[in-house]
């Protein structure tokens, strides 16, 4: 006997192992031979820095659309596997950028041209400093703002994502080190982004060795206390790993500044990207 084939905890933990699964897609990815690849990583650090302000500054849909196409195009360039990119820029976009953004769409919050209406009221209401109309529904005004806040953020994410598959993640510690970023910053960074892995296996290791030495099936109730326990074990020991990381780090000399070694010269290639970026750059804030 064994777990039900599609209990909760077997959702839950083929996500987890999708996390670790696209960690390593991401470091196989920026050690391909493409376009993005080989540039310096300092260049592509401050170009998508850049990049995410302009996006940020655009207040119309229509530049914000074209950023859009120009992101689509360097994917291209770069032999980026385009489904898992935007799977994951779609999710992130639509929880961080459509869901938050949704409600000011409504008259109750913008007011403007109602181009859907949703409920009719018998009247007008008025509680504390809120008013609720007769007739309640999507606006003109309150739709171009979703629609120009989804684009932002999806933007902002596929930025973000672009130079996470395009460079080591070891070079992009680098290039923050190299552009003055706090060593304080880098080193939460860097210990962040390589625990959730430690975390991911962690716990899926554990999900593995009790469905070994179950004899019968694991209901959702006792599957819930077991993820109980579970959580405050691994809380325990996170603790306990952290001061014997911090001790052993302070036993080898661990000083609180960060020592990374220097980038090689940039070439020619890499002056040529970072111009090349940086004009492209310039003509998103004219238009």
């Amino acid at each position: 006997m064994h777990l039900k084939r599609n209990s909760f905890i077997d959702k839950g933990l083929k996500s987890l192992s999708q996390v670790i699964k696209t960690g390593y897609i991401q470091w196989e990815l920026a050690s391909k031979e493409g376009l993005f690849q080989k540039l310096d990583a300092r260049i592509k650090t401050l170009a998508g820095i850049f990049f995410i302000i302009i996006v940020s500054l655009k207040k119309e849909i229509m530049p914000e659309a074209t950023i859009a196409v120009f992101i689509f195009l360097l994917c291209l360039a770069a032999r980026i596997d385009l489904t898992e990119f935007y799977r994951r820029v779609l999710i992130f976009g639509f929880i961080f950028g459509f869901l938050v953004a949704a409600p000011s769409a409504l008259n109750l919050i913008s007011k403007g041209e109602i181009i859907l209406p949703l409920i009719k009221l018998p009247r007008p209401y008025d509680f504390w400093i809120y008013h609720i109309p007769t007739e309640i529904g999507i606006t003109r005004e309150g739709s171009y703002g979703v629609v120009l806040l989804t684009l932002r953020v999806m933007n902002s994410i596929a930025i973000s994502l672009f130079v996470l598959h395009t460079t080591y993640f070891q070079d992009i510690i680098k290039a923050l080190k190299a552009l003055r970023v706090p060593d304080v910053f880098l080193m939460i960074i860097t210990l962040s982004y390589k625990y959730i892995f430690i975390f991911a296996k962690t716990v899926e290791d554990m999900h593995l060795a009790k469905k070994s030495r179950l004899l019968g099936e694991l209901n959702n109730a006792e599957g819930r206390r077991w993820i109980t326990g579970r959580i405050a074990f691994i809380f325990r020991k996170t603790q306990l790993k952290c001061d014997e990381i911090f001790k052993a780090m302070l036993g080898r000399g661990f000083t609180t500044e960060v020592r990374l070694p220097g980038f090689k010269k940039m070439s020619s290639l890499d002056w040529a990207a970072g111009i090349a970026s940086f004009s492209v750059g310039i003509l998103f804030l004219w238009i």
